[in-house]
């Protein structure tokens, strides 16, 4: 029982990051508990006492959970209705208040909303490939196994998906303090009723994506400054409770109604003017996210 219990604690030591890793490869968050439940399931039924880096083992144990779910994924996206329906990938929340800063790191170089979009063009191997390397310096010689070939062929399936990220044009967005800085700025106005205040911040290009759900028709666009503006003054009131919270590696917020989560935001930011804005507000996926929170009424 105690030998049990030691590989209980040990494993969740690993669990956060093993939950990243899921995320960022499969751009779902219950996928991601899901690959991370499996993988303790798999230590479980294996010989601990031959397992010399723990850690090292579970990524790579991860990382084909993930693997196979991907490739799951693509042969039956064409058969689902609710997968025609354009969704956002469940958000990585944390709370932003100031406590956790290995909480902040972690997640400062967490894939975006805009980049998961670009990585699910990729090719199973060629995802697991950039994410294993790219952002969580796995060895091309570790992560070869896993996708079935050479190590050079690996680092080739690397390459690829670098050169097609490169090629989005993707904006390097500003820093954090100055992200939370914009969107204090424009939750102010907003409840303020300062119209003029609220295009200030707003790239005239602006996109608001609001996921309502599948039943509900998925996400709904509002394109340009004064349409988003004039979306915030709708949607401000007194009763919505605004904290913010990191999401998915972006300055974003909670807003929480009669202690309960209401929404989730999250906001692009560049060169000082917010671009882009993901409202969650899937009960569904609301109510998964609540239950990697702490206690928010």
């Amino acid at each position: 029982m105690n030998d049990e219990r030691s590989l209980a604690e040990r494993f969740e030591e690993h669990r956060r990051h093993l939950h990243a890793v899921a995320y960022r490869v499969l751009g779902s968050a219950s996928d991601a508990e899901d690959a991370v439940q499996e993988a303790w399931l798999r230590l479980h039924r294996s010989d601990a006492a031959d397992i010399d880096n723990l850690g090292g083992w579970l990524t790579t144990v991860v990382g084909r959970i993930a693997l196979n779910t991907l490739r799951s994924r693509s042969t039956r996206r064409e058969d689902s209705l609710d997968e025609r329906i354009e969704r956002l990938p469940d958000p990585v929340v944390t709370l932003d208040d100031g406590s956790q800063p290995e909480d902040h790191a972690l997640l400062a170089d967490s894939v975006g909303l805009a980049l998961l979009a670009v990585l699910d063009q990729l090719s199973p191997a060629e995802r697991l490939a950039f994410v294993l390397h790219d952002l969580f310096a796995v060895p091309f010689e570790e992560i070869a196994p896993v996708v079935d070939r050479s190590a050079a062929a690996t680092r080739q399936l690397a390459s690829r998906a670098r050169r097609r990220i490169r090629g989005t044009g993707l904006s390097p967005t500003d820093s954090a303090a100055r992200q939370r800085e914009i969107v204090d700025a424009f939750f102010a106005a907003a409840h303020g009723g300062d119209f003029s205040r609220l295009v200030s911040v707003l790239d005239p290009d602006v996109v608001l994506r609001s996921d309502l759900g599948a039943l509900r028709g998925g996400v709904v666009e509002y394109d340009g400054a004064e349409t988003v503006a004039g979306n915030a003054l709708m949607f401000a009131s007194p009763e919505r409770v605004v904290r913010p919270a990191l999401v998915d590696g972006r300055a974003g917020v909670v807003i929480t109604v009669d202690g309960g989560l209401f929404s989730v935001m999250a906001f692009t930011v560049t060169r000082g003017r917010i671009v882009e804005i993901d409202v969650h507000a899937d009960p569904e996926q609301l109510a998964r996210v609540a239950t990697s929170l702490p206690a928010i009424g």
